[in-house]
C-alpha cells in the first residue's frame, strides 16, 4: 500500500500524452484518471491508439507535456535523484521485453538490485534464483535472449521489473503473440500477484495492463478503460464492457474469436 491512505498511486489530470518517438505529436488528449492503490485496470485500445505512451507516462519514464502526472502524491514532472525511490515503487514490463543481449537471463535479472541494492554478490545470486525458480526459467538461467523462446523473454521481463519487489506494476500487451498455454500461466501469475503472492509477503499488488485483446481479461473485479480518438474513456467493471454497444469495445471483444490460437 502507499504511504498515505486515500492518495491514488497514479492520478492524471488534464493530462496529454505524446508519443516516444515524436514528442511533438499528441496520442492522448486530456486524460483524467485515477488508479487506487490494489486496483487491477485494463487499459485497451487498437493499434496506434496510444497505449504504450501512456503507460510510459503512467510509469513516471517521461513527463506530460500538458496536465499533472502524480505518483505516489509526487507530480512525475519534478521526478529526479531525489524521486528515485518513488520511481522505484513501479515495475515496468515492454511489450518486447527490452532484454540486453549480451547479458544472461540471470544477469538482466538481477540488473536492478547490481544498481539500486547494498546486497553482496551471494545475495544477489539467491534472489535471482529465487525468482527463476518462480517464474520457471531456471533451464535458461545461463543462456542469453537470443537463445530463449519468446514466452521465456517475456517472463525474463517480467522477473526483472519484479525483482525490486514494486508496489505497482505496468506490463504493456503482455499477451501479445503469446500462444494460449502460455497466456494462461500469465493470466494466472498476475492474479496472484494481484491478490498478494508470497514473494511480496502476501501483498496484494496493483496492475496496470494494456491489450489490443479484451476478451482474455474477462474477470468481474478489474476495471476497464478504452483509448478511442485520443481519448481515454472508463468503460467500468467487466459487465458493462460485456454490455456495451460502442463499436470500438465490439471490435476489442472479437479479437478472440478471429484469432487462431
Amino acid at each position: 500500500m502507499s504511504e498515505s491512505q486515500g492518495i491514488p498511486v497514479i492520478e492524471m489530470r488534464g493530462v496529454n500524452v505524446t508519443a516516444m518517438r515524436d514528442n511533438l505529436f499528441t496520442v492522448v488528449e486530456d486524460v483524467n484518471w485515477s488508479v487506487a492503490a490494489g486496483e487491477f485496470w485494463v487499459v485497451a485500445g487498437q493499434e496506434h491508439s496510444g497505449k504504450s505512451d501512456l503507460l510510459m507516462l503512467a510509469a513516471g519514464l517521461m513527463p506530460p507535456p500538458a496536465g499533472s502526472c502524480q505518483l505516489f502524491g509526487s507530480d512525475t514532472k519534478n521526478f529526479g535523484e531525489a524521486e528515485l525511490a518513488g520511481r522505484l515503487r513501479v515495475g515496468f514490463v515492454f511489450q518486447d521485453g527490452k532484454l540486453f543481449n549480451r547479458l544472461t537471463i540471470a544477469e538482466n535479472v538481477a540488473l536492478p538490485l547490481r544498481y539500486q541494492k547494498n546486497l553482496t554478490a551471494t545475495d544477489v545470486a539467491r534472489t535471482v534464483e529465487w525468482l527463476l525458480e518462480l517464474l520457471e526459467l531456471k533451464p535458461f538461467a545461463d543462456s542469453t535472449p537470443d537463445k530463449v523462446p519468446a514466452n521465456g523473454c517475456r517472463r525474463a521481463a517480467l522477473a526483472r521489473a519484479l525483482i525490486l519487489k514494486p508496489e505497482v506494476l505496468l506490463l504493456d500487451n503482455p499477451l501479445g503473440g503469446l500462444v494460449a498455454r502460455h497466456n494462461q500461466w500469465l493470466m494466472r501469475f498476475l492474479d496472484q500477484l494481484w491478490r498478494g503472492h508470497e514473494w511480496f509477503d502476501g501483498r496484494p499488488m496493483t496492475v496496470v495492463v494494456t491489450t489490443d485483446d479484451l476478451q482474455p481479461w474477462q474477470n468481474a473485479r478489474r476495471k476497464f478503460a478504452l483509448l478511442r480518438d485520443k481519448r481515454l474513456l472508463s468503460l467500468g467493471e467487466w459487465n458493462d464492457v460485456a454490455a456495451s454497444t460502442d463499436l470500438a469495445v465490439k471490435e476489442l471483444l472479437a479479437t478472440s474469436a478471429g484469432a487462431t490460437r
